[in-house]
């Protein structure tokens, strides 16, 4: 009989221990939510297809409360710091709306390039085929740079994400066949912000910069991450 009683106040202890290791778990999750800073941002409620004008986008769109590490680069939160321009891309209902999916459709050039969005320059790039998604690369499209660096410590390249949803402005070159051929180059133009300028030029200088596809200006799916890699270190 004391053993089963000893059996039987230990599976209480244990039972005891779990809810109260649980419910300590759940109220840390929430104190560390009620001390994040929450910052408001635009959000897609609703698809809105490429080519609409700003001012036709609010009604597909809402402003919520999210933890500012969430927030992306260039978000917006009014609809009014992108007036006169249309969407380049189609946005997807969960996306915050980014200011780089904007541009003055006035200005488009004949050429394919496209109107970068304010409060961006372009900086343009040229790499080999196979560090531009194999010469692929559209203006409309949004890329995302990858820089690599040597580690003094360990003589080895070191890649990390530089800079994501950067719009395309322009491409000189690609992979129509020309670009493929040896030592042919494409040249990618980007609509960046200082600060990331500095840090994509800055990957330039040491020679060792990818872009990777994050959306087609012809396509839907932003679930799309494509890159072309070689056993080079750079």
């Amino acid at each position: 009989m004391r053993r089963v009683l000893a059996v039987l106040t230990a599976l209480v202890l244990a039972a005891f221990g779990a809810v109260v290791l649980i419910s300590y778990v759940r109220g840390a999750d929430a104190r560390a939510e009620a001390g994040a800073v929450l910052v408001p941002v635009l959000v897609v409620d609703s698809d809105v297809p490429a080519g609409t004008p700003a001012e036709q986008v609010a009604d597909s769109v809402s402003t919520v409360r999210v933890p500012e590490r969430l927030v992306a680069t260039g978000s917006l939160t009014d609809l009014a710091d992108v007036a006169g321009l249309t969407t380049t891309v189609d946005l997807l209902a969960g996306d915050q709306v980014m200011a780089a999916r904007f541009a003055d459709p006035s200005v488009q050039a004949a050429d394919g390039a496209v109107a970068r969005a304010p409060g961006t320059q372009e900086v343009s790039l040229t790499l080999e085929p196979q560090r531009a998604v194999g010469g692929a690369v559209t203006a409309g499209d949004l890329v995302a740079v990858y820089t690599s660096a040597a580690d003094p410590a360990t003589a080895t390249a070191v890649t990390g994400l530089a800079v994501d949803d950067v719009l395309v402005t322009r491409v000189d070159g690609g992979s129509d066949g020309v670009a493929a051929l040896a030592g042919a180059t494409v040249t990618v133009t980007l609509a960046l912000t200082p600060d990331q300028a500095s840090v994509v030029i800055s990957g330039m200088q040491q020679g060792g910069v990818w872009l990777s596809l994050q959306e087609s200006a012809g396509s839907a799916d932003t679930s799309l991450t494509s890159t072309t890699t070689t056993g080079e270190n750079q």
